[in-house]
């Protein structure tokens, strides 16, 4: 098995809508991301089993760094607060996905749910 990571592209979502009031797990997901569930069943028609994924909050819980050099990455980095402003589309969730061949990771990234466009990329084995 090969396992290729998949990137979700769109615009930026607002989810703050979906988290509960303590913060915890967030609810009522099922009833607007049931394209998410129809995925998960495509991918295992296909042959894939999926590894690992998760939705990303709103780029406002997060930005961008650009490391200083050498022993100064931390004190000289710049940071800047949410996404690039110059993108229209950010990386908004993400699945990695073991699969028997790359036919079939193509494949699975035309099912992706999204409103914009899908990234895939085989991941580096590690160890």
């Amino acid at each position: 098995m090969t396992t290729y990571a998949y990137f979700i592209h769109e615009g930026d979502w607002d989810s703050d809508a979906y988290m509960p009031a303590d913060g915890q797990t967030a609810d009522g997901l099922s009833e607007d991301f049931g394209d998410f569930a129809a995925f998960e069943e495509r991918v295992r028609e296909l042959g894939g089993t999926i590894v690992g994924g998760q939705a990303l909050q709103n780029a406002r819980y997060g930005g961008r760094v650009t490391p200083g050099d050498g022993e100064r990455r931390e004190q000289d980095a710049v940071y800047t607060d949410g996404a690039n402003p110059e993108l229209t589309e950010i990386v908004t969730g993400f699945y990695l996905i073991d699969v028997d061949d790359e036919a079939v990771a193509r494949r699975i990234a035309a099912h992706v749910p999204t409103g914009g466009h899908v990234e895939w990329r085989r991941v580096f084995p590690m160890g």
